[in-house]
């Protein structure tokens, strides 16, 4: 009688530990599903945002130039006489653009071409030996047409700068002539013709060398700058005549449009009829004195000196400073801060301190 008790005290204390689990899982049960109730519903909506919010927008790179590109560029002597403008072609897919005095009141440019594809580029020209000093700031190869017997010296004898010499047969140039002019308003070039060039005499062509210019990836504002004044209208000249340079600012595209000599002919790319134009333009003003020979002209390119920077309709007072033939020229405020350009081309005009820029306003330009 005992042990059937003892039996039926085990199985009831069985039956309740039993049951006491069963109220215990069924609780945590519920406990769970209110924690999970109390949790915002996770929709598509939040998602998409907490989806969005972990992208990364897109880096803004510059649009003028590969930064982080180690192409060697081209340095490419291009014809200026008043003659022979209505045949330049490749000036608008250059990066920078150099004018720069030479003997008689007459001016060159020297265009620099960096990953822009294969481009015609005329009419070329002959090289003077200041041109040199430009050529090396980005490391470029130096390409002309022709050379003054100082530009000779120095670069057949002396070895001073990797080049590309059309006098004689270097780069694959030829010629055209679909306006009649003379023979030396003729020379033409393609681009990607005188990189194999390059090649061929063991050149290299990339560089570890860094731009010139320090770039904005966005429209430079000058308005707050000191002593800022207005330029819808900028006016370089070399001789008061036929070489006249003349920029005019048109706010719709925001560039500034190129006009030659006195008369303001405006100028257009011979193959695609495009007008000339520049994002940014700066004055260097410079010294000079006459070669030895009383012909060719000696550019000041090192020492300091002031300018001018002119972007999006505004102008600034600017210095500029070159150490050694060979270094970069540095272009800063007037509080010596380093300039920042638009990203867009640039017009580096190298401009005699004998000789007055204009700069003027909308009220002024008409």
């Amino acid at each position: 009688m005992a042990e059937h008790f003892d039996n039926n005290k085990k199985v009831n204390i069985k039956k309740f530990v039993a049951f006491l689990v069963f109220i215990i899982v069924i609780a945590a049960v519920a406990v769970t599903v209110v924690l999970i109730n109390k949790q915002p519903a996770q929709t598509s909506e939040n998602t998409a945002e907490n989806t969005v919010a972990e992208v990364k927008p897109p880096e803004e790179k510059v649009d003028i130039i590969d930064l982080n590109s180690k192409t060697r560029p081209l340095a490419v002597v291009v014809n200026n006489t008043p003659v022979a403008v209505k045949v330049q072609t490749g000036l608008n897919k250059a990066y920078i653009v150099y004018e720069m005095p030479t003997e008689g009141g007459t001016c060159r440019l020297m265009a620099l071409y960096k990953d822009a594809g294969n481009v015609k580029v005329g009419t070329i020209r002959s090289a003077r030996h200041n041109f040199i000093d430009w050529a090396y700031e980005s490391d470029a190869i130096f390409t002309c047409f022709g050379w003054s017997h100082y530009a000779q010296d120095q670069m057949q004898k002396q070895g001073v700068i990797n080049y590309i010499q059309g006098l004689v047969s270097e780069g694959g140039m030829y010629r055209e002539n679909p306006e009649k002019l003379a023979s030396e308003h003729t020379a033409y070039m393609d681009t990607d013709k005188v990189y194999d060039s390059a090649k061929k005499k063991g050149y290299k062509v990339e560089t570890d060398d860094s731009v010139l210019l320090k770039y904005n990836v966005k429209d430079v504002d000058l308005s707050e700058k000191t002593d800022v004044k207005d330029a819808t209208k900028v006016v370089v000249s070399y001789d008061g005549s036929s070489n006249v340079t003349t920029f005019k600012y048109n706010a719709e595209t925001k560039m500034y449009e190129r006009y030659v000599t006195s008369k303001e002919n405006i100028c257009k790319d011979h193959e695609t009829g495009e007008v000339v134009s520049t994002k940014n333009i700066i004055i260097e003003k410079i010294d000079y004195t006459s070669m030895p020979d009383g012909k060719y002209l000696d550019l000041k390119t090192t020492g300091s000196g002031k300018g001018w920077f002119i972007t999006n309709g505004k102008a600034v007072p600017i210095k500029w400073s070159k150490s050694s033939r060979k270094a970069k020229t540095k272009y800063t405020y007037t509080d010596g801060t380093e300039i920042e350009v638009s990203d867009g081309r640039t017009y580096i005009e190298v401009m005699p301190t004998n000789r007055t820029e204009k700069i003027e306003g909308a009220e002024t330009a008409e």
